[in-house]
Protein backbone atom coordinates (compact mmCIF):
# COMPACT_ATOMS: atom_id res chain seq x y z
CA UNK A 1 0.00 0.00 0.00
CA UNK A 2 1.38 3.26 -0.98
CA UNK A 3 0.09 6.75 -0.28
CA UNK A 4 0.71 9.33 -2.71
CA UNK A 5 0.15 12.99 -1.62
CA UNK A 6 0.71 16.03 -4.11
CA UNK A 7 -0.21 19.51 -3.77
CA UNK A 8 1.43 21.93 -1.01
CA UNK A 9 3.45 25.38 -1.74
CA UNK A 10 4.22 28.70 -0.60
CA UNK A 11 0.99 31.01 -0.48
CA UNK A 12 0.10 34.30 1.03
CA UNK A 13 -1.83 34.61 3.72
CA UNK A 14 -5.51 34.58 2.68
CA UNK A 15 -5.10 32.31 0.03
CA UNK A 16 -5.82 28.82 -0.94
CA UNK A 17 -4.23 25.63 -1.59
CA UNK A 18 -5.21 22.00 -1.69
CA UNK A 19 -3.98 19.10 -1.05
CA UNK A 20 -4.62 15.36 -2.25
CA UNK A 21 -3.67 11.98 -1.15
CA UNK A 22 -4.30 8.42 -3.57
CA UNK A 23 -4.04 4.82 -1.55
CA UNK A 24 -2.90 2.45 -3.92
CA UNK A 25 -2.12 -1.38 -3.94
CA UNK A 26 -3.82 -4.37 -2.71
CA UNK A 27 -6.77 -2.16 -0.79
CA UNK A 28 -9.84 -4.12 0.26
CA UNK A 29 -11.24 -1.28 2.18
CA UNK A 30 -10.50 2.38 3.89
CA UNK A 31 -11.76 2.70 7.07
CA UNK A 32 -10.39 6.43 6.80
CA UNK A 33 -8.31 9.32 5.43
CA UNK A 34 -7.07 12.40 6.69
CA UNK A 35 -4.51 14.95 6.62
CA UNK A 36 -1.89 15.62 9.90
CA UNK A 37 0.35 18.60 10.19
CA UNK A 38 3.63 19.12 12.30
CA UNK A 39 6.13 21.83 12.74
CA UNK A 40 9.55 21.29 14.43
CA UNK A 41 9.38 20.91 18.01
CA UNK A 42 5.72 20.36 18.06
CA UNK A 43 3.44 16.79 18.17
CA UNK A 44 1.96 15.67 14.48
CA UNK A 45 -1.72 16.89 15.20
CA UNK A 46 -4.88 16.07 13.08
CA UNK A 47 -6.36 18.66 10.91
CA UNK A 48 -9.25 16.68 9.29
CA UNK A 49 -10.18 13.38 8.52
CA UNK A 50 -12.93 11.27 6.93
CA UNK A 51 -14.33 7.92 8.20
CA UNK A 52 -16.94 5.39 6.40
CA UNK A 53 -19.76 6.14 5.80
CA UNK A 54 -19.06 9.79 5.57
CA UNK A 55 -17.93 11.02 9.08
CA UNK A 56 -15.93 14.28 8.95
CA UNK A 57 -13.68 15.57 12.23
CA UNK A 58 -11.40 18.34 11.95
CA UNK A 59 -9.37 20.57 14.25
CA UNK A 60 -11.11 23.72 15.72
CA UNK A 61 -8.17 26.01 13.81
CA UNK A 62 -9.29 24.02 10.71
CA UNK A 63 -12.77 24.70 11.26
CA UNK A 64 -14.61 26.62 9.06
CA UNK A 65 -11.52 26.99 6.44
CA UNK A 66 -10.93 23.51 5.37
CA UNK A 67 -12.95 21.02 4.22
CA UNK A 68 -11.76 17.68 3.22
CA UNK A 69 -13.74 15.14 0.71
CA UNK A 70 -13.22 11.45 -0.11
CA UNK A 71 -13.21 10.52 -3.44
CA UNK A 72 -13.96 6.63 -2.84
CA UNK A 73 -13.99 5.85 -6.62
CA UNK A 74 -10.21 6.97 -6.50
CA UNK A 75 -9.35 6.15 -2.84
CA UNK A 76 -8.25 9.82 -2.70
CA UNK A 77 -9.09 12.26 0.01
CA UNK A 78 -8.68 15.84 -0.98
CA UNK A 79 -8.15 19.08 1.46
CA UNK A 80 -9.28 22.20 0.63
CA UNK A 81 -7.79 24.95 2.40
CA UNK A 82 -9.29 28.87 2.26
CA UNK A 83 -8.20 31.80 4.40
CA UNK A 84 -4.76 30.39 4.62
CA UNK A 85 -2.79 31.93 7.86
CA UNK A 86 0.76 31.95 8.75
CA UNK A 87 0.28 29.81 11.22
CA UNK A 88 -0.83 26.78 9.04
CA UNK A 89 2.62 26.34 8.05
CA UNK A 90 3.45 22.91 8.32
CA UNK A 91 5.03 19.83 6.93
CA UNK A 92 1.37 18.22 5.95
CA UNK A 93 0.86 14.40 6.19
CA UNK A 94 -1.20 12.19 4.82
CA UNK A 95 -3.02 9.23 6.82
CA UNK A 96 -5.02 6.27 6.11
CA UNK A 97 -6.66 3.06 8.00
CA UNK A 98 -7.59 0.64 5.45
CA UNK A 99 -7.63 -3.20 5.00
CA UNK A 100 -5.53 -4.69 2.76
CA UNK A 101 -4.84 -7.77 1.50
CA UNK A 102 -1.88 -9.78 1.66
CA UNK A 103 -1.95 -13.19 0.33
CA UNK A 104 -3.43 -15.43 2.14
CA UNK A 105 -4.90 -13.36 4.27
CA UNK A 106 -6.65 -9.23 5.03
CA UNK A 107 -4.87 -6.82 7.32
CA UNK A 108 -5.58 -3.50 8.95
CA UNK A 109 -2.89 -0.83 9.69
CA UNK A 110 -2.03 2.22 9.25
CA UNK A 111 -0.13 4.18 6.50
CA UNK A 112 1.89 6.84 6.00
CA UNK A 113 2.75 9.34 3.42
CA UNK A 114 5.34 11.54 2.68
CA UNK A 115 5.10 15.09 3.80
CA UNK A 116 4.21 17.92 1.68
CA UNK A 117 5.06 21.43 2.85
CA UNK A 118 2.90 23.76 2.91
CA UNK A 119 4.09 27.71 4.01
CA UNK A 120 1.30 30.17 4.25
CA UNK A 121 3.88 34.22 4.14
CA UNK A 122 2.17 36.92 6.30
Amino acid sequence: VQLQASGGGLVRAGGSLRLSCAASGSIFAINGMGWYRQVPGRQRELVASWYHPDKTTYADSANGRFTISMDRAKNTVNLEMDFLKPEDTAVYYCHADLAYFRDPDYYTDDFWGRGTQVTVSS
